[in-house]
């Protein structure tokens, strides 16, 4: 009857419902009984499918399965339509049709306010230890005047004239009976007349605040952060709207920064990487002792644990990797000179290109 395949979705179900209903309703089809009794066929096997345990009787049995409870719609019974303003609404695009349960309701007054949104700039260390700071909010709030509600003191919001307080406007069509939001009082139900010469009726005025925000050790840059409530006050007496806070991080001189882990390059003299030395290594907790054992290549990495970035929102840190570069001199005093050109007559070194290993093929490639 519905024109759907045995494994229709409830959303093809209603929607092929919708178009043979429309198609075939009495009100489009006056004066001709075929369109009527193919309305009611419709009606019914809507009724069948839009009901689970009704389906599954059918899907094992067939129209005998559903045949005492389908005969109860044989006439067209709005019982089975409690979403009738869903289905014929949607394709309008009104609300209420039909006179069902939910019409003239009026439009709830409180609306909640906008969301607002403020960038912050931390420094480095900020964002891995975390800080109190302020933030610099321009956000409209309930006006103190007329405790929000729009009317000037003394005065209160009248019933609209035009919906009778109902917020909606019911139109009349044949069959049809359409209800539309209210253009005078926006579905509000009232109208200020006298309105708060303050915020001029709106019931909010515009301010500036500074706000406490707490940033917690290890946010990285592009972190949002919400507060709730901070936002933009809501209209007639609704909930506040959301403050987000967008982070951005300032560079490290030193330090750079990889999830939870950071890096940084250290350079070494030729004979610290030769003879092996210990270093004082910077850390974001402090100095850090690091020994360099000799014949130390450059480019070598050294790991100190738990000396990187604390893990946001949970226990732990990351870790410090320092990679070594030995420097090579731009110039020589004679005596440098005269003592490398020794050491280098003592030195026994091929110079061939060393074989690549499989790895270094590899990195290469994605590189």
């Amino acid at each position: 009857m519905l024109g759907v395949a045995r494994t229709a979705t409830e959303v093809e179900i209603k929607s092929a419902y919708r178009k043979l209903a429309l198609q075939y309703h009495p009100d489009r089809n006056p004066n001709n009984p075929d369109a009527e009794e193919r309305f009611k066929e419709c009606s019914e096997a809507y009724a069948v499918l839009a009901d689970q345990e009704k389906r599954r009787l059918y899907d094992r049995f067939g129209h005998a399965g559903v045949g005492t409870a389908a005969s109860g719609v044989a006439g067209f019974d709005p019982t089975i339509f409690q979403d009738f303003s869903d289905i014929f609404g949607d394709f309008f695009g009104f609300g209420d049709l039909f006179g069902g349960a939910g019409g003239g309701r009026r439009r709830s007054r409180g609306q909640r306010g906008p969301d607002l949104r403020e960038d912050l700039t931390l420094q480095f260390e900020e964002a891995v230890f975390g800080t109190q700071t302020e933030v610099v909010v321009r956000r409209h709030e309930i006006c103190d005047e007329c405790r929000g509600s729009g009317a000037a003191a003394g005065k209160a919001p009248s019933s609209c004239r035009t919906c009778g307080g109902r917020g909606q406007v019911r139109y009349q069509q044949g069959f049809f009976s359409i209800a539309r939001t209210c253009t005078t009082c926006q579905g509000t139900g009232t109208v200020i007349t006298d309105p708060c010469p303050k915020c001029r009726g709106e019931g909010r005025i515009l301010k500036e605040r500074k706000v406490e925000a707490t940033i917690p050790a290890g946010v990285e840059d592009g972190t949002r952060i919400r507060y709730a409530g901070l936002g933009e006050a809501g209209y007639l007496g609704g909930p506040a709207g959301d403050l987000y806070v967008v982070l951005h991080v300032k560079e490290h001189s030193f330090f750079e920064r990889e999830g939870h882990d950071l890096h940084c390059v250290i350079p070494i003299s030729f004979a610290q990487a030769a003879l092996g030395t210990e270093l004082k290594v910077p850390t974001l907790d402090g100095e850090h002792s690091l020994r360099i054992p000799e014949g130390t290549q450059s480019g070598t990495n050294f790991r100190i644990k738990n000396k990187g970035v604390p893990v946001l929102n949970g226990h732990g840190k990351g870790d410090l990797f320092i990679e070594i570069r030995v420097q090579t001199p731009l110039k020589l005093t004679r005596r440098q000179r005269e003592l490398l050109e020794e050491l280098d007559g003592m030195s026994q070194v091929e110079n061939r290109p060393e074989p690549r290993t499989l790895l270094g093929k590899v990195k290469d490639m994605f590189s």
